[in-house]
């Protein structure tokens, strides 16, 4: 039984989203305007987003065998709190990694990190 061989394709940059790293509004409506629950959410967010873009520069199989579903989850979070830029990121880090591509891991974390700034300016983390 013959291997096929792996074909890469770089996709074109991602364009992000305008707008705030955090959309503040759309958080506010997702937590019906609860202060504390913004808080934990924004802080679980920050959390995750460090640990799953860690993860996703680790450079193992069994990583790469869950790249997509990495991401996948990371957009869910990053829809939840209003991070509209890592859900943009990790929507297309998903999608090309899902169709064999090579994934902007830069763009991602890049999205992350400001994201994360923004949080950490919100909760005082």
């Amino acid at each position: 039984m013959a291997m096929s061989a792996l074909k890469f394709e770089v996709l074109a940059p991602i364009a992000m989203p305008e707008g705030p790293a955090v959309d503040l509004v759309h958080l506010s409506r997702q937590t019906m305007g609860d202060a504390a629950l913004e808080t934990e959410l924004l802080g679980l967010f920050a959390r995750q987003a460090a640990v799953v873009t860690a993860r996703l520069a680790q450079d193992s199989t069994a990583v790469a065998l869950c790249r997509a579903d990495l991401a996948h989850t990371l957009k869910g979070s990053a829809r939840s709190v209003g991070a509209n830029r890592v859900a943009a990121a990790a929507e297309a880090y998903e999608a090309a990694a899902r169709d064999g591509a090579t994934p902007d891991l830069a763009a991602l974390q890049g999205a992350v990190a400001e994201a994360c700034a923004v949080v950490a300016d919100l909760i005082g983390a």
